[in-house]
């Protein structure tokens, strides 16, 4: 009997931790999901080395934070509500005489004099180099060693292309060329476009390359104000080329460098992102304007000005009336365009949406070009070139700088 109890209680024990093992593996499984949902091993792994490296975290979090604040910056910047109290200013180089065109590869400037010399600044010292060209470069006037331009590889080629008047057999000419460095002097290589009509006023000179790598030209009317309309004639025309000289293919006009007409002095270029092209153009008395470029188009000088049209030539997207801007280089920053002005004594920028060009910076008197860096915007000012009103240090390269406190 005794033995009968013992064996029903031992059975009874065994079936208890048998159902008590069974139990076991449905409490893992219902445990596993909180586990996946947490993740823990990784979160406290993290969280012990914050607690050891605190001080590195704050610091990266701090860099994080500026990043993402450089970033917000970078695309909330009212370009368009800008005045000139919101620019820190900073002076780069001074003491120049009479820039025309303004370069930057690294941490060197390069501009050019309408003397004829190639400007190296670095640091806020300038070298001065006489470009060696085929024939000496006339300043009479306006004409001079006027546009620059680096090519893409600039680092590594040296290269460059420049436009300069010249005395040719009975007149004044312009000629586009390619320059360049080597051994501490600069000298032209190659000439690529030459006998374009020039005077002592309107020779244009500004020189693009444009988003199909292709070399664009700005040419004025020479003082001659029928040459502009005459195809033929490469004064008063935006032209377009190849880096090596030759005419693209796919030119308006067959054969020709000529890719739009009716200008009158044209000095700006300049692409949005969407491919627009802009180009800014002395009128004759007020009336100066943007245009936006396309191939094969009229734009009217000396035919119509201002509010005036006339079949088969193009209305100009915005004109100064009865004001002058004068407006000369240009370049686009955050995708809006801007424009420099002599007689304007104003940075402008294109106010697309209202039609206007607006003054977001002034103060410095004439101003002839601008290159833009990232978040900086460098001008050069033109005080000395006989109509302006030059300081003791004129004249002067500046950045600007958004003032955001």
């Amino acid at each position: 009997m005794m033995n009968h109890q013992l064996y029903g209680i031992t059975a009874l024990l065994i079936g208890l931790m048998l159902f008590m093992a069974g139990c076991q593996p449905a409490n893992n499984t219902t445990a596993e999901p909180d586990s996946v949902q947490e993740t823990d091993p990784e979160t406290n792994n993290e969280e012990t080395e914050m607690d050891n490296h605190e001080g590195e975290n704050e610091n990266e979090d701090a860099e994080n934070n500026h990043q993402e604040n450089s970033a917000d910056d970078e695309s909330s910047i009212p370009i368009l509500e800008m005045t000139t109290g919101d620019w820190s200013v900073e002076t780069v180089a001074e003491n120049l005489e009479v820039p025309w065109s303004l370069q930057k590869s690294g941490h060197t400037f390069y501009l050019t004099d309408r003397d004829g010399h190639i400007l190296e600044v670095e640091n806020g010292d300038v070298e001065r180099f006489e470009l060696e060209t085929s024939d000496p470069v006339a300043h009479e006037g306006e004409g001079g060693l006027l546009g620059f331009l680096l090519a893409d590889d600039f680092d590594e080629s040296k290269e460059a292309f420049a436009y300069y008047t010249y005395m040719g057999q009975s007149a004044l000419q312009n000629r586009v060329i390619q320059v360049s460095h080597d051994n501490g002097s600069w000298q032209e290589t190659a000439i690529l476009l030459d006998e374009i009509p020039g005077d002592r006023i309107h020779n244009g000179g500004r020189l693009a390359i444009g988003p199909d790598d292709y070399l664009y030209v700005t040419t004025g009317d020479a003082n001659v104000p029928s040459l502009s309309q005459d195809e033929e004639n490469l004064a008063g025309k935006i032209l377009r080329m190849t880096q090596g000289g030759e005419v693209p293919d796919d030119n308006p006009f067959d054969g020709s460098f000529v890719y739009s007409t009716g200008h009158r002095n044209p000095q700006g270029l300049s692409w949005a992102s969407d491919g627009t092209m802009y180009s800014s153009e002395h009128g004759p008395t007020a009336q100066d304007e943007i245009n936006i470029i396309e191939p094969g188009l009229n734009y009217g000088w000396p035919e119509i000005e201002g509010d005036e049209s006339r079949d088969g030539m193009e209305d100009p997207a915005i004109h100064s009336g009865s004001e002058t801007w004068a407006p000369s280089g240009t370049a686009v920053y955050d995708d809006h365009l801007l424009v420099t002005g002599l007689r304007g004594s104003a940075l402008y920028v294109y106010d697309e949406e209202a039609e206007e060009l607006r003054e977001i910076y002034g103060g410095e008197g004439r101003l002839r070009d601008v290159y833009v860096e990232d978040e900086h915007i460098y001008l050069i000012t033109n005080n000395t070139d006989g109509r302006g009103d030059p300081a003791a240090n004129d004249d002067r390269i500046l950045r600007l700088s958004w003032n955001d406190e």
